[in-house]
């Protein structure tokens, strides 16, 4: 890596034991990392482990941390192997399914109702049917193209980023936006004809 981004400072800076860099880059990459992971798990219980896990993984990493990527896609990968582990270890596959917590939400509906919170309960229910027509279309996609597309639109990666991570070609990547993009407005434009 050439040139060091603000997040690798402050990795290094937390790597010489500045707890406060820590805590900016879990503000930061918090949210954006819970999205990423929460669409891929099969339940939110799941998903939480793998948070704190991959936040755990990380602090344990700090005297070995090399900064040879972007900070965003070394924490990412940390979070992706360790729950393709723990699939693995449940022998669950990764299913199309959103996680859901014991009353049946799902991290996406938890997520959208936060970001949410204050609108009128009219403007409110549109924006959860919107939503919900979205995260069935979503879950429609095929692994890969859902992967990149969450990736790229919901914790705002590169293209390079999300290459790293899913150890594919930038290339790749583009292709299973652009496929994922055009299976998406083909779907949404079925349910509009239909409603």
């Amino acid at each position: 890596m050439a040139t060091k981004g603000v997040d690798e400072v402050l990795m290094q800076r937390y790597c010489e034991g500045d707890f406060a860099a820590f805590k900016v880059l879990y503000a930061k990459h918090s949210q954006p990392l819970y999205r990423f992971i929460a669409w891929q798990s099969p339940r939110l219980d799941w998903a939480e482990e793998v948070i704190q896990d991959a936040w755990l993984r990380l602090h344990n990493a700090r005297e070995s941390y090399t900064p040879t990527s972007s900070f965003k896609t070394y924490l990412y990968q940390i979070a992706k192997n360790r729950l393709t582990d723990l699939l693995r270890q449940r022998q669950e596959l990764l299913s199309s399914d959103m996680a859901h917590d014991e009353e049946g939400e799902s991290a996406y509906e938890f997520l959208a109702d936060q970001h949410h919170e204050g609108e009128s309960p009219e403007e409110n229910l549109a924006q959860r049917q919107q939503n919900e027509l979205l995260h069935n279309a979503i879950k429609k996609l095929p692994v890969e193209q859902r992967e990149a597309l969450i990736s790229q639109q919901f914790c705002q990666m590169s293209l390079e980023e999300i290459a790293a991570v899913t150890n594919v070609s930038v290339e790749t990547v583009k292709s299973r936006l652009r496929y994922a993009m055009q299976k998406l407005r083909e779907q949404l434009s079925d349910l509009r004809e239909e409603n």
